[in-house]
């Protein structure tokens, strides 16, 4: 198996620079398409064959050097006893919000063998499928994240509800977050024992944070979970706090191996900032894919100096591939990271 993502992490010695791509396993790729063509989103990552088989074209396409589960950070609070509804051009939806005591008390703290075993078994098949390929990378989504999702009811642009909830309620807050806490701490400890071996967890809404609150209402979080993946599991573990240039000195004490960086940041002051006991994850703007590609190398190349500086370097994306860039463009990215680091040199 090619395990230089897995050294990456870990900041052990390297041939070449790692690359995967955030949301690689998606609707940019014709392939998932045909897939997905056949059932709904939620019924493709509830049907562990075709996502283990979406999880594995870009592997196959693009030659990335490590697999992320096909699945989707909301899963797990519908298991929490949640209507979820995904709607085209608006997103993920829970009909019914959580703002008060009695819907944080009518949450439930799901087993991830009884109420989610469709993605464990996903994941079975996927260490049967890959084991002579990549690493297979599981996630969630950070509890912050994960709560306003439950608090707005859907997607937000100013998260009005969940601010005035953490401002004004702080106690019904803390609820909320310490069910979602306990939930994703199982969820992830159960990927990594079902074969999953590395864990990201994402905090897509992070940066909406002033430090002070993400310190308060956010990282300590994050924080519990990964003590608690410590006590079971040593597989590296990613925390991608995005929109985080200004969380970067909070979220190197989260006790993750490797932070994501997204394009906001220079990833070579990045590395200065958070020191040598890290390795980081990115961070080329996804939408840069789409650049000439005399240009698009010169941005790699550009990462890959940067990244040269820190404990290890995953290159990738600073989010995720955006659904209209052409699956050659991904592939241009991937070999130029490849050949600029040095593989098969």
């Amino acid at each position: 198996m090619n395990d230089t993502f897995l050294k990456a992490c870990r900041g052990e010695k390297i041939n070449y620079t790692p690359v995967w791509m955030m949301r690689q396993a998606g609707r940019y790729l014709p392939e998932y398409q045909e897939v997905r063509s056949k059932l709904t989103f939620l019924e493709l990552c509830k049907t562990p064959e075709l996502a283990a088989e979406v999880t594995i074209q870009p592997v196959d396409i693009l030659g990335v050097d490590a697999a992320i589960l096909f699945s989707d950070i909301l899963i797990p609070l519908e298991a929490m006893g949640l209507i979820l509804e995904f709607h085209e051009k608006i997103g993920p939806v829970f009909p019914d919000p959580v703002r008060d005591q009695k819907a944080v008390d009518r949450l439930i703290i799901p087993s991830p063998d009884e109420h989610l075993n469709f993605v464990l078994e996903t994941i079975r098949i996927l260490r049967r499928e890959l084991e002579h390929k990549v690493p297979l990378i599981g996630f969630a989504g950070a509890p912050f994240t994960l709560a306003t999702y439950l608090i707005e009811g859907g997607s937000s642009k100013f998260f009005f509800e969940t601010k005035k909830m953490m401002f004004s309620n702080p106690e019904l807050y803390s609820g909320l977050l310490e069910k979602i806490t306990a939930c994703t701490s199982l969820y992830l400890k159960a990927q990594a024992a079902a074969g999953a071996q590395a864990l990201q967890i994402f905090d897509s809404w992070a940066g909406i944070l002033a430090p002070v609150d993400f310190e308060r209402f956010a990282l300590p979080y994050v924080k519990r979970i990964i003590a608690d993946l410590r006590q079971s599991t040593d597989v590296p573990i990613i925390y991608f706090a995005n929109n985080g240039a200004t969380l970067l000195e909070l979220s190197k004490t989260s006790g993750a191996d490797v932070l994501g960086l997204d394009w906001r940041v220079d990833i070579a002051k990045a590395v200065e900032h958070i020191g040598p006991d890290i390795s980081v994850q990115g961070n080329l703007d996804p939408i840069a894919l789409l650049l000439p590609e005399k240009e698009l190398r010169a941005r790699v190349a550009k990462i890959l100096e940067g990244g040269r500086k820190a404990r290890g370097h995953i290159c990738n994306l600073g989010h995720g591939i955006h659904q209209f860039t052409p699956p050659a463009k991904a592939k241009i990215f991937i070999e130029a990271v490849h050949e600029l680091s040095g593989k098969g040199s």
